[in-house]
């Protein structure tokens, strides 16, 4: 990685890539808009990597990158994992990219982890609902394994999901998968493994709590939710015992880093909490300072 920690001011740990920048997208037209609908955006949906790079050097700021391989729950194919590594490390100043595997494909999902880890990936995002598993089922734990091994964060999607939101029976899509108890079977049984749980994990927000709390390799990131919306238990914990488990996160491109940062500032936090989750945690979690 070429990113200068000195000459960023943050961190935004949730960046998504929806598009390969060739007219494929990550998932169908239905599930992007309802998603769009349901986070009011305006922004443009699937800006492509060099874009993404462009928008967060503008602002000094890194970027954690990733998209979500669900093509069996969703039919839909998967972006080019190896082709968007190659092209986020060519933004290393600024992008930090992570992949997705589909945890359906068993142990060719942890040969692939494998080849992209070798590749320069630096972590692994998955979506328990959009990807439709339970991920404390034990037919996964070697994709787990691999990760530890590789010394790869995890960040687990939690909560109520914008992805098909709105539409009937949400396109299919169960939210009970995204229950952070189950991933907390996950970070009981992989101690070394980094998990990050994606999001205010509504409506079981006090549960994520009590991961982050009980367990060291746990972390929270912030994204998804505009902070003058966060739970208040959650902006208490982020002040006190969990601030150095929590990551600044925004969602972009349905949430920005711009109208996220902004809200941030009205949070009642102490100017070296505020340091810690914009930046500091993030160095040490995603292992950038060594």
């Amino acid at each position: 990685m070429s990113i200068d920690l000195d000459a960023i001011t943050a961190i935004d740990t949730h960046v998504h890539i929806e598009s390969d920048g060739h007219g494929h997208l990550s998932m169908d037209d239905e599930l992007l808009d309802a998603s769009a609908k349901y986070f009011k955006s305006g922004q443009d949906r699937t800006p492509d990597l060099a874009a993404i790079a462009g928008y967060y050097r503008e602002r000094a700021m890194a970027a954690v990158v990733f998209t979500v391989d669900a093509h069996h729950a969703t039919g839909h194919p998967a972006l080019p994992a190896d082709k968007l590594l190659a092209e986020a490390l060519v933004h290393d100043d600024v992008l930090i990219p992570f992949v997705s595997v589909d945890p359906h494909d068993g142990p060719s999902a942890v040969a692939r982890l494998r080849e992209l880890a070798a590749g320069g990936a630096r972590g692994l995002k998955l979506h328990p609902s959009l990807q439709a598993f339970a991920p404390n089922e034990r037919e996964y734990y070697p994709l787990y394994e691999a990760a530890a091994e590789l010394r790869l964060p995890i960040v687990f999607h939690t909560g109520q999901t914008g992805i098909g939101a709105g539409l009937p029976g949400g396109r299919g899509i169960k939210l009970r998968y995204s229950d952070p108890m189950l991933i907390d079977d996950v970070a009981a049984d992989f101690g070394e493994l980094r998990v990050i749980l994606a999001h205010p994990s509504v409506p079981w927000q006090d549960a994520a709590i009590s991961m982050a709390t009980h367990k060291a390799n746990v972390c929270i990131d912030l994204s998804g939710w505009s902070p003058k919306y966060f739970p208040p238990q959650l902006v208490r914990a982020a002040g006190r015992m969990l601030s150095h488990q929590v990551l600044f996160g925004s969602d972009f491109p349905v949430l920005t880093p711009d109208r996220w940062l902004a809200d941030f500032a009205g949070l009642d936090l102490r100017p070296e909490v505020r340091q810690l989750i914009l930046k500091d945690n993030a160095v040490r979690v995603l292992g950038l300072g060594s």
